[in-house]
């Protein structure tokens, strides 16, 4: 961000943002947003409460499960479809329907088939992820320069050494391409799952501060939300810069 032709520091425009954000609620011009020191008042309160820990852990146990099973799925589906033109063709169709069908209506049904508790969630949030996973690990595989899978077959690489050593490494960039954004959809899956399925984690905390109208409470919360899917993603984004020179070496 630049002000005045100076460069300023990353994030710069949250600041700005959060001096918005303070100045409105300042003026109380709604209830449903109040001060941004209100709510770092209220999160300072709340935060090591047993509720919030409890919600905090059942949530982030049903997150990272959810995307270790998307990623475990989603890579190694993509990389076949990108090297198999049969699977290809089969898979595909189907991975564009749940990348664009709205995946919410399909909770009913995962109830029903795996009941009310921490399995439906999981299922839930690695359905929100696996998608896009699988559509850029595929995409990374497609380009790949054909040389490098001839050279290993030169050599007598096995198709498991293949797998490994070159479609894995060469369509890296794609692939953590997909497992960020796989990671930001898993937050909105998370979330679903814990307020259809079973009100529980951050789902049951934002039930109860709406339904009581305790809206500093509900942002606290909600900006927890925000930065812990904010940090994952620019974790993420700092490897995919690391190794942005596997895409200029292909």
């Amino acid at each position: 961000m630049k002000l005045f032709g100076y460069q300023l520091p990353a994030m710069s425009s949250l600041l700005v943002w959060g001096i918005l954000w303070e100045a409105v609620g300042q003026l109380e011009l709604t209830f449903f947003l109040p001060a941004l020191s209100d709510i770092f008042v209220t999160l300072s309160e709340i935060y090591s409460t047993k509720p919030f820990i409890k919600a905090l852990t059942e949530t982030a146990q049903a997150f990272f499960l959810g995307t270790f099973f998307a990623i475990s799925i989603g890579i190694p589906v993509g990389i076949l479809m990108g090297k198999n033109r049969l699977i290809d063709e089969i898979l595909l169709p189907w991975v564009n329907v749940f990348l664009s069908a709205p995946l919410t209506a399909l909770v009913p049904v995962l109830m029903v088939l795996f009941g009310f508790g921490l399995k439906s969630i999981i299922i839930t949030t690695a359905l929100f992820a696996i998608w896009i996973i699988v559509l850029n690990a595929r995409a990374g595989v497609k380009q790949i320069n054909p040389s490098l899978v001839e050279m290993a077959h030169s050599f007598g690489a096995s198709p498991m050494d293949a797998f490994l050593k070159i479609y894995f490494w060469a369509a890296l960039p794609e692939i953590l391409s997909g497992v960020r954004i796989g990671f930001i959809r898993a937050v909105k899956g998370v979330i679903i799952g814990q307020l259809l399925i079973s009100i529980v984690g951050f789902g049951a905390l934002f039930e109860l501060y709406s339904q009581q109208f305790l809206m500093s409470h509900f942002w606290a919360v909600l900006l927890v939300l925000f930065a812990l899917a904010f940090s994952i993603s620019e974790f993420l984004a700092s490897l995919e810069r690391k190794v942005a020179y596997y895409a200029a070496k292909r």
